[in-house]
């Protein structure tokens, strides 16, 4: 009965979501703190003021939201935790600064970037066909490919954990393929460099996408964004998942050419003409409006991942440097399912992959102050 497609799907595996008992969830990379008053305020009033509003279709273009969003990016430069407030007034910092400005017309939002990576393995990367990557990365990359018959070609990792620029470059010329990577990446939390970014698309095939997944980016990455002036094979993804506290209203959007942009809308009106339902759009449009609550929360996570990261190091943990709101970390002779194990019976969930090469890291979320606190004395009490 079943298609051949459908015996072949390996389909995505989330972080735990728990629902016999309360657990100090560090498992997911979501935002510890909630989204800001003012936005949750902006939603619920529209649908108390204009309930038939609800029962009509949303704007299938989401053109509001993509202004706010744009909005959002020219006024921070893309980097939540190193953006600036003065007097009210929000600026980038330098080393962010675009030197242009982003439009509507560059902005594609949709239903968390998971459904706009989707739509891009779509539109951009043939079946049959390689697309390049790195060994570890984001665990749906591969699950995409399988789903739209792409064959994934894995670039391992370089022995300090890095992604291997050389031999990616090298890949995509030998294949004439595309590219995929995810800046921060996840889940070893290490990003590269605006300029090593550039490299790779100065030597790739420019006549093939190159995507730049930036769910991180906000906690200390260096964005891609101001790369889109000279290079119209770039498309960057993002997600309020993250940095925005939305990860419950899957609100995800890509940044690129508008000529890539339309390609995606293409995909979309051949699915789902309807992708953002109209609660989502005004809650994101509010969001965007209130980038100085977001700038706090992601300088408050960048400083306990920093603090967490110092303690894990001072009891033995080899530790990433991390530009995301995790920590990649393990301890020699210390197992990474027992630490797993042991850290749920305390009552936390972290994450382990069972993955070949990373199966004794633990990927911990970087949650609030006071959870952060428990979270040590639990190292100590288990005497990791």
């Amino acid at each position: 009965m079943l298609s051949s497609r459908m015996e072949k799907l390996h389909p995505y595996v989330p972080g735990e979501q728990p629902r016999d008992r309360e657990y100090i969830k560090l498992n997911a990379n979501e935002n510890p703190y909630p989204p800001c008053d003012a936005a949750v305020k902006a939603a619920l009033d529209w649908a108390k003021s204009s309930p038939q509003s609800l029962a009509l279709y949303p704007d299938p273009d989401s053109l509001s939201l993509r202004k706010k969003i744009a909005a959002m990016l020219n006024s921070t430069g893309g980097v939540l935790s190193r953006a600036l407030i003065s007097e009210g007034k929000i600026s980038p910092c330098e080393c962010d600064d675009f030197g242009f400005e982003i439009t509507p017309e560059m902005i594609y939002a949709g239903n968390g970037s998971d459904e706009v990576l989707s739509f891009l393995f779509y539109a951009f990367f043939d079946s049959n066909e390689k697309l390049i990557s790195p060994e570890f990365s984001y665990s749906f990359y591969p699950v995409y490919c399988g789903f739209h018959s792409i064959q994934m070609e894995k670039i391992p990792l370089l022995q300090n954990w890095e992604i291997d620029i050389d031999e990616m470059i090298s890949r995509a010329k030998k294949f004439h393929a595309p590219t995929i990577l995810a800046n921060p990446n996840a889940p070893t939390s290490l990003c590269l460099s605006r300029a090593q970014v550039r490299r790779m698309l100065e030597e790739c095939p420019s006549d093939r996408a190159f995507v730049v997944d930036e769910a991180y980016v906000d906690f200390g990455g260096e964005s891609c964004l101001p790369l889109l002036r000279d290079f119209e094979n770039l498309i960057i993804v993002r997600t309020f998942s993250k940095s925005l506290c939305a990860a419950g209203m899957r609100l995800g959007y890509l940044a690129a050419n508008p000529k890539m942009v339309n390609a995606v809308l293409t995909v979309k009106n051949s699915v789902n003409h309807f992708p953002l339902d109209s609660f989502a759009q005004i809650f994101g449009s509010a969001v965007c409006e209130n980038v100085p609550y977001y700038i706090e929360c992601a300088k408050k996570i960048v400083a306990s991942r920093e603090d967490f990261s110092d303690f894990l190091r001072e009891r033995g943990f080899f530790v990433l440097p991390s530009s995301t709101n995790f920590l990649f970390a393990k301890k020699d002779g210390r197992s990474g399912r027992a630490m797993y194990a042991a850290l749920k019976k305390e009552g936390i969930l972290v994450r382990r992959f069972d993955t070949a090469g990373i199966e004794e890291f633990l990927r911990i979320t970087v949650g609030t102050k006071e959870q952060m606190a428990v979270l040590k004395r639990a190292f100590e009490k288990l005497e990791f």
